[in-house]
């Protein structure tokens, strides 16, 4: 659904409810000239688009943090979006003097100066179309970067270590199913979890063998377990998975191949 400035009603974002607009986009509009052209500036907020960013940032935040934790010297800043951007360098002590070491901290008033565009999105056209088209084709955009981002830093599309056509061919192959897998996890349980909770939780759910009896779960339990055990029909958190119980589930997970008369 999405707001724009022809609604009466006026909605402060700081009271706006998750449950009920997560999946709403606010937005103003107005005609700004520059030089002989007019065009139209379209304003956007959204408080998925924000969860979001926010997810990045706090995900960049904690590998600036071990960065400095680790002492490393070699802190520099790449690209614009580089975790580095948050990490600040002081070569003097406080006397004003030369210092043999560089200290490193967080500088949070760079952090929270981003929060403050949290959810936010500008778009600039020249067509005179309705805004609440425009936006629903460009929203589509950050969630491709997104696919990007997962790809390459959750998936490590890249880089590849493979050189051979047919080997790069499969390697990109199994990520982009991986993309797949998760973007039907992520529907299936509501939106409720990021993907690093989703692939984290899944990477850590490790049974144990009890010869002769079964199989014990080695993981905790937690709220993104009990989702995808509630959301899929079955549970591997209890206290002992007879062998029984562990074929039925294995059974009940693979594909049921329909015979289609031709």
């Amino acid at each position: 659904m999405i707001y724009g400035q022809r609604s009466k009603k006026k909605y402060s974002i700081a009271d706006l409810d998750p449950d009920i607009y997560y999946d709403t986009i606010f937005y103003k509009e107005q005609w700004i000239y520059q030089g002989s052209f007019e065009e139209k500036l379209i304003v956007t907020y959204s408080l998925k688009y924000c969860m979001y960013q926010r997810n990045i940032r706090n995900n960049q935040i904690d590998r600036a943090q071990r960065a400095i934790s680790q002492g490393s010297a070699r802190i520099r800043q790449k690209r614009q979006n580089d975790f580095m951007r948050f990490i600040e360098r002081i070569s003097i002590t406080d006397e004003g003097e030369t210092a043999d070491k560089d200290k490193y901290y967080l500088n949070h008033d760079r952090i929270a100066e981003e929060e403050r565009y949290d959810g936010y999105y500008a778009v600039v056209s020249n067509i005179d179309d309705n805004a609440c088209d425009i936006i629903k084709i460009n929203r589509q955009r950050w969630k491709i970067e997104e696919c990007f981002r997962i790809m390459k830093t959750d998936f490590r599309s890249r880089p590849a270590y493979v050189k051979l056509d047919e080997h790069i061919k499969a390697h990109f192959l199994t990520c982009f199913i991986a993309l797949v897998v998760y973007r039907y996890l992520e529907k299936k349980l509501n939106y409720q979890f990021t993907c690093d909770q989703l692939i984290e939780t899944l990477q850590d759910m490790e049974v144990r063998e009890l010869v002769g009896e079964g199989y014990l779960p080695a993981y905790t339990r937690t709220d993104v377990t009990d989702a995808l055990h509630d959301s899929f029909g079955f549970r591997t958190d209890s206290e002992i998975i007879t062998q029984p119980m562990m074929k039925k589930i294995l059974k009940e997970t693979k594909p049921k191949i329909r015979h289609a008369k031709i």
